[in-house]
């Protein structure tokens, strides 16, 4: 993984996607860096291969489970929901605990589907067991996929589409993210499109505590 060479003689330093501090990268290798070291060590899971996705990743359940049991994220009734793969099983744990979705129409720009029915989880059944809405009416927080993550809360996705750089139209409403142990790092060697506020791990998940967290807002 190469950095960006600043001047003349200024060669970049090879740098480990997971959380090794070094030279500057610019977010797209550091995307490339990450997508090409989860396929290689094998953690990514269908879709493959992951480059150009917020990747599915081994151990996507266990993440969902321990962001949904942290009591940041279970005080909220109301979830907006990334329509990724990786947030499948978090989509079909929330709901099977009565909580409310809103999961953006990828047909309809600023579209939604609310959703209760656990069916609705598989994006295939949105139409028949969502509602549309125009509007997350009732939603207090958001659930992001991400490319990579680190512990001050710095979020790197894929670089476009919904939700790239956070909810849009909502920028102040608390966002959480789930990840592979991969997907961690100590500090994102390039700036980050967005800022979460905790992180599911499979077995655990990290309130941000860095200097930019934000505390998550209790719903209204």
């Amino acid at each position: 993984m190469n950095g960006v060479a600043t001047g003349p003689g200024d060669e970049p330093e090879r740098t480990d996607p997971r959380g090794t501090r070094g030279p500057t990268m610019t977010a797209g290798a550091t995307r490339d860096a990450l997508w090409s070291a989860l396929l290689r060590d094998r953690v990514a899971t269908y879709p493959l291969p992951p480059h150009g996705h917020h990747p599915n990743f081994v151990g996507a359940r266990e993440a969902a489970a321990a962001l949904l049991a942290h009591p940041a994220v279970q005080r909220h009734a109301c979830l907006i929901v990334g329509a990724e793969r990786a947030l499948y099983p978090l989509r079909r744990q929330a709901l099977a605990a009565g909580v409310t979705l809103y999961v953006p129409d990828q047909k309809r720009d600023g579209w939604y589907f609310r959703v209760r029915d656990a069916r609705g989880a598989d994006l295939k059944a949105l139409r028949e067991h969502g509602e549309p809405h125009l509007q997350p009416v009732g939603a207090t927080a958001a659930v992001l996929a991400c490319v990579a993550v680190d512990r001050a809360g710095g979020r790197l996705s894929k670089g476009f589409g919904w939700g790239a750089r956070g909810v849009p139209r909502l920028p102040d409403l608390p966002v959480f993210t789930v990840a592979h142990p991969a997907m961690l790092q100590d500090a994102l060697p390039c700036p980050p499109d967005s800022r979460v506020q905790v992180i599911g791990l499979p077995g655990e998940a990290l309130h941000v505590q860095g200097p930019d967290a934000q505390t998550p807002s209790p719903p209204t």
